[in-house]
């Protein structure tokens, strides 16, 4: 099977919603195919990946691709809840989230989830950043309004209203000033403020239309719309709502058709139209609207058993990985060396490498507990696991095996020497002889290692006895050397 290189996060996943909201469809479909059959480039940031992870799912949603939006959301939602949220893209990625928890259903979730969105994005303290969280607070709180009665209609829109013209004394950047254009147009709108609205309307529909991009022309159509509705002028709101309704199905965001279906359909029933057309959209927009508050119920109910899903398998996985390592050093202990023991040895074997074992015991360890005390001698298992992880190289396999013992396995490489585990094992034993001690009391007592190494045998067991062999060998010489099975290489402190 021919691997794909990993995608690198940013530029290509925001292509995607870019082409959505221009109405290519296509195009869209295409580049998410793409993305989403190549692993997500590893990093360290979760806040990126999450980023990423809930960028997708809202493609992935609006392209109809339901199961996997709800496995992305689920995956991003977890690593937003498996920590301190904080920086840009953390609140890049809460603003997503709520903007596809709004799409799914789960409204108030979504409320929650976009204000937190904005706060941490003014604790990140970037201008655009914020003043896209607060594009989609206000977008937010308009569409709670639209469906609200009195007072808390007012309230909402104020709020939202607030919220936006903050963001435009923001923004610098053009796509998000026009969201923030045609959303404050909305509040104003839904304020009465009629004159303001279709000002802004109109802007957003000038400068959204110049930059080819669909959303925003739908958007100030729809507001344009709601404008001439509360002026007495039904078949002007008619028109340009059929091509609001028209861009928005291009564009598949579901909210925004949703509401444009909604008001198209009450227009059409003031105006008591007989057109089969519009009898049958009204039709269509109703039965909808039925079928998709189910549909809605149902999916956040998913997403929410998902993400549990997700987080039990993380949980599950992080105890895994617990176990298998020591928590004193942060090196694997025995069960994590017997797990990936077999996986260095069945490679070695298999390309026709030698494996060596190393195994490193502190010189007169229980010596150093009894004078310096149990602090000092986790101490010095400390340094030397870190001197273990500096000495040996990157795929080399590092354990704590018992309380004063380590071992290091290693498969030779193709362009190494013969005795690589004695190399090997001499660094480490010199790094440990020559290493200035931190605590006073353990550097008085300059603490060495002997060190046993074996090799040729192709299982643990086998390596570990014959290296161990080495090991009693090195101890009965002196201590602070490396004894190789069945004897040849040594190495003494001069």
């Amino acid at each position: 099977m021919n691997e794909r290189a990993p995608v690198e996060l940013g530029a290509a996943d925001r292509k995607v919603i870019d082409l959505l909201e221009a109405g290519e469809t296509e195009e869209a479909n295409a580049l998410f195919d793409r993305l989403v059959t190549r692993p997500l480039t590893a990093t360290s940031d979760r806040f990126t990946l999450a980023c990423t992870l809930v960028l997708r799912a809202v493609s992935a949603w609006r392209l109809g691709r339901t199961p996997v939006a709800i496995e992305l959301a689920a995956e991003g939602w977890t690593e937003l809840d498996s920590g301190p949220v904080e920086g840009t893209d953390a609140a890049q990625a809460l603003g997503r989230l709520g903007y596809l928890l709004d799409m799914v259903g789960r409204r108030s979730d979504a409320l929650k989830v976009t204000r937190r969105s904005v706060e941490v994005a003014r604790e990140a303290g970037d201008p655009d950043v914020l003043a896209h969280c607060l594009q989609r607070l206000g977008g937010g709180l308009n569409i709670i309004a639209m469906d609200a009665e009195q007072p808390d209609r007012q309230r909402l829109f104020t709020e939202a209203r607030k919220h936006l013209e903050e963001g435009l004394r923001l923004v610098t950047e053009p796509r998000v000033r026009r969201a923030l254009l045609g959303a404050l147009s909305r509040s104003a709108a839904g304020l009465g403020e009629l004159d303001l609205a279709e000002e802004l309307a109109e802007q957003t529909i000038a400068s959204s239309a110049e930059a080819n991009w669909h959303w925003g022309v739908c958007v100030g159509q729809w507001v344009l719309a709601d404008v001439c509705r509360q002026r007495d002028d039904p078949e002007r709101a008619r028109e340009l709502l059929l091509e609001a309704a028209r861009l928005a199905e291009t564009i598949r965001d579901p909210i925004v058709l949703q509401a444009v279906g909604l008001d198209l359909a009450a227009v059409a029933r003031q105006l008591v139209d007989p057109a089969t057309e519009v009898a049958a959209l009204r039709h269509v927009v109703a039965a909808a609207q039925r079928s998709s508050d189910t549909l809605r119920e149902g999916l956040g109910q998913a997403l929410e058993q998902r993400r549990f899903v997700v987080r039990a398998r993380r949980l599950a996985e992080a105890a895994q990985r617990a176990a298998a390592r020591d928590p004193l050093t942060g090196l694997a202990n025995r069960l994590g060396l017997e797990q990936t023991a077999p996986v260095l040895i069945n490679s070695a074997v298999t390309t026709g490498r030698a494996v060596w074992l190393v195994l490193v015991d502190i010189d007169h360890f229980k010596t150093i507990n009894d004078i310096a005390g149990h602090h000092a001698g986790d101490c010095v298992l400390r340094e030397i696991a870190d001197l273990l992880g500096a000495e040996c190289r990157v795929g080399d396999v590092l354990a704590r095996w018992a309380g004063d013992e380590f071992i290091v396995l290693l498969a030779a490489g193709p362009n190494e020497r013969s005795d690589i585990g004695a190399v090997v094992a001499e660094r480490i034993r010199a790094a440990v002889d020559n290493f200035e001690w931190p605590l006073a009391a353990v550097a008085e007592l300059r603490p060495t290692v002997s060190i046993g190494v074996a090799s040729g045998h192709i299982d643990l067991d086998s390596l570990f006895t014959a290296a161990d062999t080495a090991l009693y060998e090195a101890k009965r010489r002196g201590r602070n050397r490396v004894e190789v099975y069945p004897g040849g290489i040594r190495q003494q402190a001069l």
